[in-house]
């Protein structure tokens, strides 16, 4: 079992950390840059869990995450202009890191104690916080603020994991049905512009 969560919090944080270098290929930064946005982005959300479970911050006693940020920003320095449609690759890389994060902040969360309810706050502010660093720091309009669904596909794979686990359920079994959940939701917010309703103002009431 901790080898499977090992090698999936490796994958989060390999995708996500391509992420951040392809937007900073967006910004034509130098290699420093890329290599701070390959690490914000793929360990921000996972150092942001460990801190509010009180866990060691797992890229501080394992460098190999980091490494995995930095190998993966000296790649795209030389490889980015390779990807023609640069913000196309960033949604689906992102996609994908969001549903492994989603899963992997809530497990991490379950075997730190927490509730349920807890483990799927957890797993979808992993899965989302990296991204709004990145996109913060590189004046970029947050994905999360696009009207494409996003926190609820973290939300999505993180409940379904964390469901079927209280039921039970084999880890691979849940890990890979919550997976699925989030990632199929942000595929179709890509794709087809799925979106949940959003708020229209109205007139007050006179009283």
């Amino acid at each position: 079992m901790l080898s499977l969560l090992y090698t999936v919090d490796l994958l989060a944080v390999a995708v996500f950390a391509a992420s951040g270098a392809l937007v900073a290929s967006r910004r034509q930064m130098d290699l420093i840059g890329f290599g701070l946005m390959a690490s914000l982005t793929g360990v921000g959300g996972g150092t942001l869990r460990d801190l509010l479970l009180d866990r060691p911050v797992f890229w501080v006693h394992d460098p190999a995450p980091l490494m995995v940020c930095l190998t993966l920003a000296v790649a795209l320095f030389f490889a980015a202009h390779a990807f023609q449609r640069r913000f196309t690759v960033l949604l689906w890389a992102d996609g994908l890191g969001i549903a492994l994060y989603g899963v992997m902040g809530a497990e991490l969360a379950r075997q730190s104690g927490a509730g349920p309810l807890i483990a799927i706050v957890m797993g979808m502010m992993t899965a989302t916080f990296g991204g709004l660093l990145r996109d913060v720091i590189c004046g970029e309009q947050p994905l999360i603020l696009r009207r494409e669904v996003y926190a609820t596909c973290a939300v999505a794979a993180a409940a379904v994991h964390v469901g079927l686990s209280e039921m039970g359920a084999d880890l691979t079994l849940a890990a890979g049905c919550g997976f699925a959940a989030g990632f199929g939701l942000r595929a179709l917010g890509i794709a087809k512009g799925l979106s949940l309703p959003i708020y229209k103002p109205r007139p007050g009431k006179n009283y």
